[in-house]
């Protein structure tokens, strides 16, 4: 009878160790799933910020592709100097109306 009892308490032992570990391990594996989504949401978060930026800096490349193509022209040269500058040509008045 007493073997029988010290057979059921290796048993119960086993049995308490087994689970403890088992839930232990899912407890574990579950907190890192969790740390590596929270991690790929944030990465594509800032994907999606980064496309907008991405976006935003062509058109701004594009303006100033424009503006340069315009400043080989030395009509808009001019032209540009005389408005922003107040630069006048020989016998030409500048009179600012607010």
């Amino acid at each position: 009878m007493m073997a029988k009892k010290t057979k059921d308490n290796k048993s119960l032992k086993r049995l308490f160790f087994l689970g403890f570990s088992s839930v232990a391990i899912i407890i574990v594996t579950t907190i890192t799933i969790g740390k590596y989504w929270v991690e790929i949401y944030n990465k594509y978060q800032e994907k999606k910020e980064l496309k907008k930026e991405l976006v935003a800096l062509k058109d701004q490349e594009d303006e100033l592709k424009v503006d340069a193509s315009k400043l080989q022209d030395p009509d808009y040269i001019a032209r540009y100097a005389r408005e922003k500058y107040s630069y006048s040509k020989d016998g030409e008045i500048i009179l600012r109306i607010p």
